[in-house]
């Protein structure tokens, strides 16, 4: 019996917890399947099995395999904005936060190998992430944009390149560094290996856009 200061949990209380709880479930399930099989793979049999229950109960908590798909996606970019934030909070220079920035990339797509794919590649033909998943999406994208105007705002040349321009070519190299680290070395932490340990020479590269002393034509701004 419970003790006289303690009350039960209202119905409505308790089935929103149990269906958060096997909201829970039903991603983590996907995510061993994805893990498994492939991001593309992913089957609601599967998961359904794994969580041991019949596949139409799936229905109850999505609308279908791109639905959960969307919600893995969202997911994805959640984990990725809180560490990317943590990390950034702590650099104290703009060289700090890019190799923060290049390191928590690579280590995210090291934790999350499926949730990575699906975020920051296309691995799912027809899959669209939904509005309020883009949202998500383009609201880190802006923040990294603001971060980098802030940094080009306290001098430097950077070849000439607007701040769009700057962050996009940070993804573009950051993702590249990743996509080759993962393909040829997984095994083998940050910083290490043919593709992790040109960290430092990304950071060298962008001190040299920085003080323009790089001899490459200026960028042609669109």
């Amino acid at each position: 019996m419970l003790p006289a200061t303690v009350k039960p949990l209202a119905v409505q209380s308790r089935r929103e917890r149990n269906r958060a709880e096997m909201r829970f479930a039903i991603l983590d399930a996907a995510r061993a399947v994805m893990r498994e099989n492939g991001v593309a793979a992913l089957n609601l049999t599967h998961v359904a099995n794994l969580i041991g229950v019949k596949t139409p109960s799936l229905y109850e908590y999505f609308d279908g395999k791109m639905a959960l798909y969307d919600a893995l996606f969202r997911l994805g970019f959640e984990l990725f904005a809180e560490r990317l934030n943590r990390v950034m909070e702590n650099s104290q220079t703009w060289q700090d936060g890019l190799q923060s920035a290049i390191e928590n990339y690579m280590q995210f797509a090291l934790d999350y190998p499926e949730l990575y794919q699906l975020c920051f590649e296309r691995p799912v033909p027809g899959f669209v992430p939904s509005e309020e998943s883009m949202r998500l999406s383009w609201g880190l994208l802006q923040k990294s944009n603001q971060r980098v105007e802030q940094l080009m705002r306290a001098g430097g040349d950077w070849l000439g390149l607007t701040p769009a321009q700057l962050t996009d070519l940070s993804i573009a190299i950051m993702h590249g560094l990743t996509a080759q680290h993962l393909a040829n070395e997984p095994d083998l932490p940050i910083g290490k290996g043919r593709f992790g340990s040109l960290i430092p020479a990304v950071l060298a590269l962008f001190q040299a856009a920085r003080n323009n002393s790089n001899p490459l034509p200026r960028a042609r701004i669109h």
